[in-house]
């Protein structure tokens, strides 16, 4: 299962690296993509659940950094306006 690291750009210009465990986030975002910050989170719980499930048929546990890192997500992200805008930078 090939990790993948995607990078954003916040909405203060701040760049991010976030990770998943598998390279079904392509699905969900596009280089270069501006997302509005309610649907970037909806598409990284969707993106990140679906990642640790695949990594749970084939281990048989779930993905704990997947966790992680939509916690982390949704941390940060939560401290934008609702409008604020997130660009995806490179997948």
């Amino acid at each position: 299962m090939p990790d993948v690291l995607f990078t954003i750009q916040l909405p203060d210009g701040i760049t991010k690296e976030c990770y998943s465990p598998s390279s079904v986030v392509r699905r969900y975002f596009v280089p270069g993509e501006e997302i509005p910050m309610p649907e970037f989170l909806r598409r990284s719980r969707i993106a990140l659940t679906e990642a640790s499930k695949r990594v749970q048929a084939k281990f048989g546990f779930a993905c704990g950094n997947a966790a992680a890192e939509l916690d982390q997500i949704e941390r940060w992200a939560n401290s934008y306006p609702q409008h604020s805008v997130v660009r995806i930078i490179r997948i």
